[in-house]
């Protein structure tokens, strides 16, 4: 019992942060491009992974083991996932984007049938009917009959880095190396790659402390804090949906801070489009609960 309130207390920690990240991405995209806070974010992110990676006793494992695996894992992730993820933020709504971002649970159920071979049951196509129904009518602006979406590269981009995320965690099923390590491996090959984008790209360019800030604040708690506190509360709850049920909390408060903060009116149809989808989500983890009662009975 006293593992499973810490692993609560460790899911909250980690909600309450992703739930700042949707206001955090418009701040800091608001001075500076994608790749530039990519690329800041994910030095902020090395830094704090690799402390932690030597705090631990971890840095041997890490330089010996394990490369041949981040050398791909590293381009989808950070790279490829947080650029897509990124450029969408920038085209689109904090809130669309956060709302259609949270589809990627259903992508990987969608994509762990041809990867991994698993079967699609009847409850798996009733809530993605239902989660990308919601993406339509946020797509779409509630304008449903309309197939003229409002900007389609970046509800495109939405949906891709969905698929990117989803692709990479069904890719890394086998993947041995301990979750800190592998982040901090991971971040070692992708940061190399993002410095040589920006330097045959942008450059690096002096945005004022507003725009560091906002950066650091992204690398440190998106990429960096949130992974490390879920992590620590997925490893001591007796059951994941336990833990697993608290994303469910993350949009409302997301939405409520792009509000305040950001000043985005929050759309009717975003709220509809977000319902459906978190009700396609619901659907989907009541699936897994009755499974996971009959293991532990």
């Amino acid at each position: 019992m006293r593992q499973d309130r810490e692993a609560m207390l460790f899911g909250l920690g980690a909600v309450a942060l992703w739930s700042t990240v949707a206001t955090a991405f418009k701040v800091a995209l608001a001075y500076m491009s994608p790749l530039e806070l990519m690329w800041l974010a994910s030095l902020v992110s090395w830094l704090l992974m690799g402390v932690m990676v030597v705090r631990q006793g971890l840095l041997g494992e890490a330089l010996r083991h394990g490369w041949r695996t981040a050398a791909w894992a590293g381009l989808m992730n950070p790279v490829a996932y947080y650029l897509v993820l990124f450029g969408a933020y920038d085209r689109l709504p904090g809130q669309e984007a956060m709302a259609l971002n949270y589809t990627w649970a259903l992508a990987m159920a969608f994509l762990a049938v041809p990867i991994l071979g698993q079967r699609l049951t009847r409850i798996d196509v009733l809530a993605g009917l239902v989660a990308y129904s919601g993406v339509w009518v946020i797509a779409t602006r509630g304008q449903v009959l309309d197939v003229a979406f409002a900007d389609p590269l970046g509800v495109g981009l939405a949906l891709g880095s969905t698929l990117l995320w989803a692709l990479y965690w069904l890719l890394n099923v086998r993947d041995a190396r301990p979750p800190l390590v592998a982040q901090w491996q991971n971040f070692s090959v992708g940061l190399p790659v993002l410095t040589l984008l920006m330097l045959i790209g942008p450059g690096f360019s002096w945005h004022g402390w507003a725009a560091v800030g906002a950066g650091v604040y992204v690398g440190l708690f998106e990429m960096g804090i949130a992974f490390v506190l879920w992590q620590m509360a997925m490893h001591r709850v007796s059951r994941t949906a336990k833990v697993s049920n608290l994303i469910f909390l993350s949009p409302p408060v997301s939405l409520l801070l792009l509000y305040l903060v950001v000043g985005e009116p929050i759309l009717v149809s975003t709220l509809v489009g977000l319902v459906l989808i978190l009700g396609g989500l619901g659907l989907q983890q009541w699936q897994k609960a009755p499974a996971v009662a009959q293991e532990s009975s």
